[in-house]
């Protein structure tokens, strides 16, 4: 474990293991090769969150590839997550151009350039594979939350994820029949598997976490003005049933309509979050709290 700039760089057990292996095999420079290119993706990764202002914890380096965990304060938006998500698979774009070039001009040997595009290639396009939590999972997310209320979103892409890690596992196991079970794909659709499973017991909390951030992201938005995005509820709708359709980048009006179809008043989205939170009465129906005409 090394800290560098209040970032930590942890490496994974079973990484040095696989390095001890490369080294008996006679596979050791190819192996510190993926290393240095999953370095590189994920220093991407860290300097675009923290060009945002993000707060970059740690780097964990896997066998299989990295991670970088960040705190953003809730204050980030779908466009920055997206931005930040790309700039990992985007350092593998320019290490690809740069094997192409050093090879093309003959300053790398042909079967070393070969080897580091490939490399970059496969990284970079199995990074952007739309699941969590993959750059692609991340952009995805992103950009479903532009038309989706955060908490589906969140329940949504955790299911879709879910799915196509499965779908990888069996691609993995159906590859007996030509070539045999490809472990190392069938590892990482477990772990993507796992993940995602437990992201989607987990939604609840994310979007709790949602909720409680939202108030820089309310102060950001009214103060260099928005279009509030009107919600319409019945009167006997829940609290907690009504913030649960909050988008993510979105400013919210509440229109509460009677069953005979007249507006009774219009909330701002900070009252509902005070009667959640201050109050503590996420189940109560909004008509036994305000005063509605």
């Amino acid at each position: 474990m090394i800290k560098l700039r209040g970032i930590t760089f942890r490496l994974h057990p079973l990484f040095l293991l696989l390095m001890l292996a490369a080294v008996a095999t006679g596979y050791f420079a190819e192996l510190l090769t993926l290393f240095v290119i999953v370095l590189i993706h994920e220093l991407g990764h860290v300097a675009a969150a923290r060009s945002f202002g993000w707060k970059v914890i740690r780097v964990q380096l896997l066998p299989f590839g990295g991670v970088a965990e960040t705190e953003d304060g809730g204050r980030s938006s779908a466009l920055q997550e997206t931005v930040v998500a790309l700039a990992g698979p985007l350092q593998n774009g320019w290490m690809a151009l740069l094997a192409l070039a050093m090879g093309g001009l003959g300053w790398w040997e042909a079967e070393w350039s070969d080897y580091f595009l490939k490399a970059n290639l496969m990284i970079g396009a199995f990074n952007l594979l739309p699941v969590l939590p993959l750059d692609g999972g991340k952009v995805m997310q992103a950009l479903v939350s532009r038309w989706l209320p955060y908490y589906r979103t969140l329940v949504l892409v955790s299911l879709v994820s879910l799915l196509l890690s499965l779908l990888l596992a069996a691609a993995a196991l159906l590859g007996f029949r030509s070539s045999g079970i490809q472990l190392n794909l069938l590892m990482i659709s477990i772990f993507l598997a796992y993940s995602n499973w437990y992201g989607y017991r987990n939604a609840p909390f994310q979007f709790m976490r949602f909720l409680m951030n939202r108030e820089p992201v309310t102060d950001r938005l009214i103060d260099k003005g928005t279009l509030a995005q009107p919600i319409v509820i019945y009167r006997h709708r829940t609290v907690a049933e009504i913030v649960r359709l909050f988008m993510r980048d979105k400013y919210h009006l509440v229109y509460i309509m009677s069953e005979q179809g007249c507006i009774q008043a219009v909330l701002p989205e900070q009252k509902l979050l005070y009667v959640y939170f201050q109050l503590n009465r996420p189940g109560s129906a909004v008509s036994d709290i305000f005063v509605l005409e």
